[in-house]
Protein backbone atom coordinates (compact mmCIF):
# COMPACT_ATOMS: atom_id res chain seq x y z
CA UNK A 1 0.00 0.00 0.00
CA UNK A 2 0.91 3.47 -0.47
CA UNK A 3 2.13 5.36 2.36
CA UNK A 4 0.95 8.80 1.73
CA UNK A 5 -3.02 7.24 1.54
CA UNK A 6 -2.16 5.20 4.85
CA UNK A 7 -0.50 8.56 6.68
CA UNK A 8 -3.61 10.44 5.25
CA UNK A 9 -5.68 7.68 6.73
CA UNK A 10 -3.81 7.81 10.17
CA UNK A 11 -4.34 11.43 10.21
CA UNK A 12 -7.87 11.25 9.58
CA UNK A 13 -8.23 8.34 12.07
CA UNK A 14 -6.77 10.32 14.86
CA UNK A 15 -8.68 13.80 14.44
CA UNK A 16 -11.85 11.96 13.37
CA UNK A 17 -12.14 15.42 11.62
CA UNK A 18 -11.05 16.15 7.79
CA UNK A 19 -10.65 19.44 7.77
CA UNK A 20 -8.88 19.56 11.03
CA UNK A 21 -6.45 16.79 9.51
CA UNK A 22 -5.83 18.14 6.61
CA UNK A 23 -5.12 20.90 8.21
CA UNK A 24 -2.40 18.99 9.95
CA UNK A 25 -0.87 17.47 6.72
CA UNK A 26 -0.90 20.79 5.30
CA UNK A 27 -2.90 19.62 2.53
CA UNK A 28 -6.75 20.26 1.06
CA UNK A 29 -9.42 18.87 2.35
CA UNK A 30 -10.78 17.49 -1.45
CA UNK A 31 -7.10 16.03 -1.50
CA UNK A 32 -7.34 14.22 1.46
CA UNK A 33 -10.74 13.23 1.14
CA UNK A 34 -10.14 11.87 -1.95
CA UNK A 35 -7.28 10.27 -1.37
CA UNK A 36 -9.31 8.21 1.31
CA UNK A 37 -11.92 7.45 -0.88
CA UNK A 38 -8.80 5.94 -3.25
CA UNK A 39 -8.02 3.74 -0.32
CA UNK A 40 -11.02 2.45 0.08
CA UNK A 41 -11.88 1.74 -3.36
CA UNK A 42 -8.29 -0.16 -3.07
CA UNK A 43 -9.33 -2.01 -0.13
CA UNK A 44 -12.62 -2.58 -1.11
CA UNK A 45 -14.55 -1.61 2.01
CA UNK A 46 -15.63 1.59 4.08
CA UNK A 47 -13.29 2.74 6.84
CA UNK A 48 -15.15 5.56 7.79
CA UNK A 49 -18.80 5.78 9.03
CA UNK A 50 -19.68 9.48 7.95
CA UNK A 51 -22.85 11.87 9.01
CA UNK A 52 -23.20 15.64 8.89
CA UNK A 53 -22.55 15.40 12.73
CA UNK A 54 -19.82 13.60 13.47
CA UNK A 55 -16.90 10.90 11.45
CA UNK A 56 -16.54 6.87 13.18
CA UNK A 57 -13.87 4.57 12.51
CA UNK A 58 -15.68 1.51 10.88
CA UNK A 59 -14.62 -1.97 12.55
CA UNK A 60 -12.61 -2.51 9.71
CA UNK A 61 -11.44 1.22 9.91
CA UNK A 62 -9.72 0.18 13.54
CA UNK A 63 -8.25 -2.92 12.42
CA UNK A 64 -6.42 -1.16 9.59
CA UNK A 65 -5.46 1.76 11.98
CA UNK A 66 -3.30 -0.83 14.45
CA UNK A 67 -2.30 -2.10 11.12
CA UNK A 68 -1.46 1.28 9.49
CA UNK A 69 0.60 2.55 12.38
CA UNK A 70 3.00 -0.66 12.72
CA UNK A 71 3.64 -0.02 8.88
CA UNK A 72 4.27 3.51 8.88
CA UNK A 73 6.63 2.89 12.31
CA UNK A 74 8.43 0.02 10.55
CA UNK A 75 8.29 2.27 7.16
CA UNK A 76 10.29 5.10 9.10
CA UNK A 77 9.47 9.05 9.40
CA UNK A 78 8.85 10.76 6.31
CA UNK A 79 11.21 13.14 5.77
CA UNK A 80 10.34 16.45 3.83
CA UNK A 81 12.90 17.97 1.97
CA UNK A 82 14.42 20.73 4.06
CA UNK A 83 14.59 24.26 2.00
CA UNK A 84 18.19 26.27 2.64
CA UNK A 85 18.00 28.82 5.25
CA UNK A 86 17.13 32.45 4.51
CA UNK A 87 13.65 31.70 3.31
CA UNK A 88 12.54 32.52 -1.42
CA UNK A 89 14.82 34.85 -2.85
CA UNK A 90 12.10 37.99 -3.86
CA UNK A 91 11.78 39.07 -7.05
CA UNK A 92 13.34 42.30 -8.08
CA UNK A 93 11.01 45.06 -9.29
CA UNK A 94 10.88 46.74 -12.12
CA UNK A 95 11.86 45.66 -15.90
CA UNK A 96 15.14 43.86 -14.97
CA UNK A 97 17.65 46.18 -15.57
CA UNK A 98 21.26 45.69 -14.58
CA UNK A 99 22.21 47.68 -11.44
CA UNK A 100 25.01 49.42 -13.36
CA UNK A 101 22.23 51.01 -15.70
CA UNK A 102 20.09 51.95 -13.05
CA UNK A 103 19.25 55.57 -12.66
CA UNK A 104 20.18 56.48 -16.28
CA UNK A 105 17.01 56.80 -18.57
CA UNK A 106 16.50 54.02 -21.25
CA UNK A 107 17.73 54.31 -24.49
CA UNK A 108 15.44 55.17 -27.29
CA UNK A 109 12.49 56.23 -24.56
CA UNK A 110 12.03 60.02 -23.60
CA UNK A 111 11.65 61.53 -20.07
CA UNK A 112 8.08 61.59 -18.64
CA UNK A 113 7.59 65.77 -18.62
CA UNK A 114 6.40 67.30 -15.72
Amino acid sequence: MDNTLLRHFVAVAEELHFPRAAMNLNISTLKLRSSIAKLESNLGIVLFDRTTEITRLTREGTLLLTDARSELAAAGPATKPQLPAGGKAKAAKGKGRAPEVKGQPRAGKRRQGR
